[in-house]
């Protein structure tokens, strides 16, 4: 009797673990399957012209606001100096807890994808591998602040 009682709680315990697993698995999957329809808005993503030779001086804000989820909601702060980007700050996004710039993929973060626009002064820049949508959400703020720049 003492065998069958020990096998009885070990078929317990298997049990156990794999309602635990399975309600783990179901979660993500649902999690996957809620934000896609934002994965590919962001995905769908185009950048318009942005003349950078027509910057007027100042500070400009612009966000990326999903209308599928709002995952990757964002906000930044452009300064343009001499016609040009001097300064960009992320506002609302990819920051930690304590306002910097969250690591990403690699050691990069969307601070360093704003250092080679800044660099190149376009918006035409390698995204962040592995980051390509919070890439893609960053920038578009980005353009859409750089548009309230452009003189006519």
């Amino acid at each position: 009797m003492g065998i069958s009682a020990g096998r009885k709680r070990k078929t317990k315990w298997w049990a156990v673990i794999f309602i635990i697993l399975g309600v783990i698995a179901l979660l993500i999957g649902g999690g996957i399957l809620f934000s896609a329809p934002g994965r590919r808005e962001v995905g769908r993503l185009t950048f318009g012209d942005v003349d950078f030779k027509k910057l007027r001086n100042g500070i400009y804000v612009g966000q990326f606001t999903g209308t599928k989820d709002h995952f990757r909601d964002t906000k930044v702060q452009v300064t343009i100096r001499g016609g040009q980007i001097s300064d960009i700050q992320i506002l609302k996004g990819a920051l930690d807890k304590q306002g910097k710039p969250l690591e990403l993929k690699k050691g990069q973060s969307i601070a360093d994808l704003f250092d080679h626009v800044i660099q190149s002064q376009s918006l035409q820049v390698d995204v962040i591998s592995g980051a390509t949508l919070t890439s893609k959400a960053h920038l578009k703020a980005l353009e859409n602040a750089l548009k309230q720049a452009q003189t006519e």
